[in-house]
């Protein structure tokens, strides 16, 4: 951890951007010979530089304008409340709760928290009057405000742009190895193009995004699209040497080639960004031509013939659900696809969106959840520093707090990394700052090229290595600071002294409490499908009752299954930080964490879709398939904490699938809409049936 250098989170055009946005304003205030204005505008830029990324333009505007505005508001607020050190206290522990919480919404949401808690703890160490506040504010809100206009003018990126032409290219040669013949002699198909979408998507392991998921369920249908592709050449060879002339064999010949054209309709459409046109025709022509296999082999008398067909009506039955998933999966995938995603979320009520904000957080106001854990830890920590400053005031002691909110961290081993390499790289840092400050010309034209060098250092090899990172940031704030006329000599010695007497506290609480994920990872995800399990149920009896009235329990339920959901991927996180975790775990834990994504998001969208549509009877057919949904995530819990199950125990989702098809009138839209929502509920639950029962083969052979 402490020496590791990832070259993918290298950016040197964003790095470049950020760097022009921070040194312009300080420039311009030189010029207008206002320096502190101009160190404030640049101070604004610097923290919304930490918010910019390569996605697309609106969200990527909407995301650094909301950091301006908390920045300004963060100047604001602890520039008034500095003078006041009870109101500086409450203010800020109350903020470092909220910045707590923010990890439960995502990476990017936590970092912004991380950044508006340090502005608010640098500026109420320095009161200001009412008036210089809000100039204050303005001026870093005009930071953030140019940071974001550069970073929406400059050099536009397509994110996620290798991930989807990797994935594309699996799905292009899936569609080639499928109207080949298979032969004996040579390797499982698109066995390179398979590893290379692997090492594309290992660059996501961290990443909890929408976008991130579904690339990697895509990954994850892939590779049982090729395990299904393999089994249906196998047996079409050997139905072939059975009997070439019997209709069967054609009809399977048949189905190959509308694979073969639905997986290239797939890869095209992650090439060029646009929505498979003829998706719904090549799958209904699929399924009739499952259905004719059917029909022409149910009467066969008993022999080898018999057999292979009917395992290939079982292939091509749980294809047909897996071409279903990838479709669904790429058409969202491309950016016409991501604005209709969006569009739909918003519509729904806040507590039926999977990446809601305000449900998310409500869901984790609990001591059961991981995030509520971190958040009361992190502001108590940061009340005791805030205490200690201004109890025990010494020069520059803002920097204790800053430092333990920079150092504290949900994850055991990145709270110690980055406590070590914080404190070495700010003393790396300082003595290199001494040594510029002794050796080159004290001009301002100088300070403000080696300001311009830092911030490029920092936003392009920092990402990398944290230690690289403090060893400019401690540089680059020595420089911001000395501009204004400040002694560098005070500056240099007091942020050494606070800065390793902040990380040690840091690591001093986590030290006492530690928490070691790989022993609690299983059971995180047993809790998980306990608590899907448990609202599925809930859902599935209303349905099956007509009842309105359980409406309280559902909501409970739901939120249980929030929290559930939150702790699995907080402990994968974690997990993924800990020395000895292998990329191969994290991607299987990825993939198996994505399929469950997709089997609650298809839980919700059947409780969202019950609201707007007219009560019907429930069919007999989706009483035993709700069942057996049930006793699945009963069985997947069971084997996650040990039990010894065999895969003849599961009961078969895709044949209760598709009696479920044909039963009730298709016409009748809440019936349409729980065949739709009942194939994403099957396709992932028998995808995380694959994952589980690989995890646990391989922790009994450890």
């Amino acid at each position: 951890m402490l020496t590791r250098f990832d070259s993918s989170k290298l950016s040197p055009y964003l790095a470049l951007r950020n760097s022009v946005g921070v040194v312009l304003p300080l420039a311009a205030g030189f010029a207008l010979n206002m320096p502190r204005g101009g160190v404030v505008v640049a101070s604004g830029a610097l923290n919304v530089a930490y918010s910019d990324g390569s996605d697309p333009y609106a969200q990527r505007a909407r995301r650094m304008f909301s950091s301006s505005v908390l920045c300004s508001l963060a100047v604001l607020l602890g520039a008034l409340s500095g003078s006041h050190n009870a109101a500086a206290v409450i203010i800020a522990t109350l903020w470092a709760f909220a910045a707590g919480m923010f990890v439960a919404v995502g990476t990017t949401a936590a970092d912004l928290g991380v950044i508006s808690l340090v502005t608010l703890l640098i500026y109420a160490a320095q009161p200001l009057t009412t008036r210089q506040a809000l100039i204050s504010s303005a001026l870093a809100l005009g930071g953030g405000l140019l940071q974001t206009a550069l970073s929406v003018a400059l050099w536009p990126v397509r994110r996620y742009e290798p991930e989807r032409r990797a994935l594309a290219k699996f799905f292009i040669e899936l569609a080639r190895a499928a109207e080949q013949p298979l032969s004996a002699t040579s390797a499982p198909p698109a066995t390179i193009q398979s590893t290379q979408a692997q090492e594309a998507l290992s660059g996501l392991d961290r990443e909890s995004s929408i976008e991130a998921v579904r690339y990697r369920a895509l990954l994850s249908q892939a590779e049982r699209i090729r395990l299904s592709l393999l089994m249906l050449s196998r047996l079409h060879v050997r139905m072939q040497r059975e009997s070439t002339m019997h209709r069967s064999v054609q009809i399977l010949s048949d189905y190959l080639k509308k694979a073969a054209q639905a997986l290239q309709a797939i890869g095209d459409s992650l090439i060029s960004g646009i929505p498979a046109e003829a998706s719904k025709e090549i799958l209904a022509a699929s399924e009739a031509l499952t259905l004719q296999l059917r029909q022409e082999t149910d009467n066969l008398p008993p022999s080898f013939l018999a057999a292979a067909a009917k395992d290939a009506r079982f292939q091509m039955d749980a294809l047909n659900g897996q071409l279903r998933a990838a479709l669904d999966l790429a058409a969202h995938a491309t950016p016409t696809g991501q604005a209709e995603f969006a569009k739909r979320e918003a519509q729904q009520p806040w507590w039926l969106r999977f990446g809601g904000l305000m449900a998310t957080l409500r869901a984790n106001l609990n001591l059961q959840s991981a995030v509520f854990r971190h958040a009361i830890r992190l502001a108590a920590l940061v009340a005791l520093g805030n205490g200690l400053e201004r109890g025990f005031y010494w020069h520059r002691s803002y920097w204790l707090p800053m430092t333990i909110v920079l150092v504290l961290k949900p994850e055991f081993t990145t709270t110690f990394s980055r406590g070590l390499l914080r404190i070495g790289g700010t003393i790396a840092g300082l003595f290199l700052a001494t040594a510029l400050f002794r050796f080159l010309p004290d001009t301002v034209t100088v300070q403000i090229v080696l300001i311009f060098v830092f911030t490029l250092l920092l936003r392009w090899v920092g990402p990398a290595n944290y230690g690289i990172f403090a060893v400019a940031i401690s540089a680059l704030v020595v420089l911001l600071i000395a501009i204004t006329g400040v002694s560098p000599g005070e500056l240099i010695w007091a942020r050494g002294i606070n800065t390793a007497a902040g990380g040690a506290l840091a690591l001093l609480v986590y030290w006492i409490w530690p928490t070691w994920e790989r022993t609690r990872v299983s059971e995180r995800i047993a809790e998980t499908l306990e608590a899907y399990r448990e609202y599925f149920h809930i859902l599935s009896e209303s349905f099956v009752r007509n009842e309105t009235t359980s409406a309280r329990e559902l909501d409970r339920a739901r939120l249980r299954a929030r929290v559930a959901r939150t702790n699995l991927e907080a402990s994968i996180d974690r997990m993924g930080a800990e020395p000895g975790t292998t990329a191969e775990q994290m991607n299987q834990l990825n993939a198996l964490l994505a399929s469950s994504h997709r089997f609650i998001h298809a839980v919700m969208a059947l409780e969202a879709g019950w609201l707007h549509t007219a009560a019907v009877p429930a069919r007999t057919a989706f009483r035993t398939f709700a069942a057996d949904v049930e006793k699945t995530l009963d069985l997947l819990a069971a084997a996650l904490r040990g039990a010894h199950l065999q895969l003849n125990e599961f009961p078969d989702l895709r044949e209760d699938h598709r009696v479920l098809l044909q039963s009730g009138d298709q016409k009748i839209e809440r019936y349409a809409l729980v065949n739709v929502e009942a194939d994403r509920i099957v396709n992932s639950l028998n995808t995380l049936r694959e994952q589980v029962m690989e995890r646990v083969r391989a922790r009994t052979a450890r």
